[in-house]
Formats: structure tokens, C-alpha cells, sequence
């Protein structure tokens, strides 16, 4: 009598959980996270290397100004720039997921495929990461967020506690941040983004820009701010969470800042990927999940600017 042919074996599930991956990984990556915030907000720099330590990178200054002398002057006026090294040093993160021995044997049973839910909940978890490390930082890293930079002084607003302003008051709050960078870079700078409290973006987008007519305060200031007056080019302005409480003492904040590479990055030389299966017991196989990530550099902080007590 022949012994019956064995229903399960290591071998062919770890056979099948790769094919399987091969299905799955694919659709995870391809999905979009419509409430994580970071991709809209910072730029992403994926080009060091995988393994470093850390990025180094150096910001720079300009001085110097023209004047009038003498034409025979010996001391004539100079220009020249300043130049600082800055590092920001690359820790590894993780989160894979896996499957159990029944699952898989359902799964091979009845010809099915395994389910993706776990790979889609591990890849959200670093997208979650990397959310929370470039918005708010991580003082166990070293790292402030854009939230929180270093560097960035933050300025109590000229009128303030927007519930109670006048609509013309509010415009002129979110105008001087605007200027606040046109000013600070001797007026060769201008913010293109701002970044509001959620509850101060609900009240300007409901919130009539006067008695008589239907334009709301958002409305029209889209239309009339002073970086849309002076290149021609749509302003960015968007409701953020976790900013009703970053400003100093937990009043709410507003961030202005141009959104360029040239301003502040972020370094992640490597995205979360995930790396082969392997049984990791006697009844389940994982999928590790790994990340390089470093912090976010501001690398111009006059182009950034916080407005506290909106």
C-alpha cells in the first residue's frame, strides 16, 4: 500500500508564497495614500547611497554691496559667499509581514491567491513613518520635521486668532508671510506654498470675503496674494493636519516657504522595499520590510517661515 502523497511541504510554500509576492508586491507600491502628506509637501531625494551613514550636503550665503568711490579708491567693495557643511546621518527602519501554515495551505487548496492586506498594512506603516519623520521629526533621531525646523524662528502673526479677525485682517496675515520671505532674502526669494491649521482653512473656504458677495476669504485671496501678483503662477495653499498645535506654546501655525529642492529635502536613499520570503518558523513564512531613511533639511531656512497665533 502505497503512503499517501503528503498535502503540504515546506518547500512547495515557500514556492507558492513567492509566486505570490511577485503578484502582490506590484499592486502594494502602485497604491495611493490620499491622506499622506509628505510626497505634495517636500521634495524626496532617493539618489544617495543605499548604505551611507549619513548625507552630507553644504548651504551657502551671499554678501556684499555696491557703492560709490573713488576712482582712485584702494578700498573697493567685495562680494563673496559663506558656505556651511552640514550632515544628516541615515538610520534603518523596518515593517514586511507574512503568512501563517493553514493560510497558505487554504490558499494552495483551493487554488486561490493570498491575500494582500498585510503587504498593503506594512507599506502604509512606512509611509506612515516617513510622514511623521518629515512633517514633525524625531527627537530620538536628532531630526526636526517641517513643522518644527531648525533654523526657522517663528513669528507671532500681526493680528491673530482668525475667529474672531476681519477677513481683511486674515489676508493680511497670510500676505505678510508671503513677504516675510521676500523680505528675508533681500527680495530674491517669494513663498509659493502655505500650509494652514486645518480649522483656519475651514474658515477661510466657508467664510464670505464681505457681506455682499458669494467670494470667500480663500477665494479671493487665491486671486489676489502678492506671489500670484508677481509671477502670474497659481499659489499653494493647503489645510494640513497637526498644525492647530506646532506653534510655540500649542497655538496654531502657518507655514510659508517655496517648495524647491534648493530649499529643503528630504533623504531617503532608500525606499521601503521588501526583501525575499523565508520560513522564520516551523509554521510561518515572512516578508521583511526594510527603509533607509535620514531627516529633512532645510537648507535655506529664510526661505521658511513660521506665523504662530493665526
Amino acid at each position: 500500500m502505497n503512503a499517501a502523497t503528503p498535502l503540504f511541504d515546506a518547500q512547495s510554500a515557500l514556492g507558492f508564497v513567492v509566486a505570490q509576492t511577485s503578484i502582490i508586491e506590484p499592486g502594494v507600491y502602485r497604491t495611493v495614500y490620499p491622506d499622506i502628506q509628505y510626497r505634495d509637501l517636500i521634495p524626496v531625494d532617493t539618489s544617495g547611497s543605499e548604505f551611507a551613514t549619513s548625507v552630507t550636503y553644504y548651504s551657502a550665503d551671499q554678501y556684499g554691496k555696491a557703492d560709490w568711490i573713488n576712482g582712485n579708491a584702494d578700498d573697493i567693495p567685495k562680494a563673496g559667499t559663506t558656505r556651511a557643511m552640514h550632515q544628516t546621518p541615515v538610520h534603518t527602519a523596518g515593517i514586511g509581514y507574512g503568512y501563517g501554515w493553514e493560510e497558505i495551505g487554504r490558499a494552495q487548496l483551493l487554488g486561490i491567491n493570498l491575500s494582500n492586506e498585510d503587504a498593503m498594512a506594512a507599506r502604509r506603516a512606512a509611509e506612515e513613518l516617513v510622514d511623521r519623520v518629515a512633517l514633525r521629526g524625531d527627537a530620538t533621531k536628532g531630526f526636526t520635521g517641517l513643522f518644527n525646523a531648525a533654523g526657522v524662528t517663528p513669528v507671532a502673526a500681526t493680528t491673530g486668532n482668525w475667529p474672531t479677525a476681519t477677513p481683511v485682517e486674515i489676508v493680511a496675515d497670510m500676505n505678510s508671510a508671503l513677504l516675510n520671505v521676500f523680505n528675508g532674502t533681500a527680495t530674491t526669494a517669494i513663498a509659493d506654498t502655505l500650509l494652514l491649521p486645518w480649522s483656519r482653512f475651514f474658515h477661510i473656504s466657508t467664510t464670505p470675503m464681505n457681506a455682499n458677495s458669494d467670494t470667500t476669504i480663500l477665494q479671493w485671496f487665491l486671486a489676489n496674494n502678492v506671489f500670484t501678483a508677481a509671477t502670474g503662477r497659481q499659489l499653494t495653499v493647503r489645510g494640513i493636519r497637526g498644525l492647530d498645535t506646532a506653534g510655540a506654546g500649542g497655538v496654531a501655525r502657518l507655514i510659508a516657504y517655496r517648495n524647491d529642492p534648493q530649499v529643503l529635502k528630504l533623504h531617503m536613499p532608500m525606499p521601503h522595499r521588501f526583501l525575499p520570503v523565508y520560513q522564520s518558523g516551523p509554521l510561518r513564512w515572512d516578508v521583511p520590510g526594510v527603509m533607509r531613511l535620514g531627516g529633512l533639511d532645510v537648507r535655506l531656512p529664510k526661505e521658511v517661515v513660521y506665523i504662530d497665533g493665526i
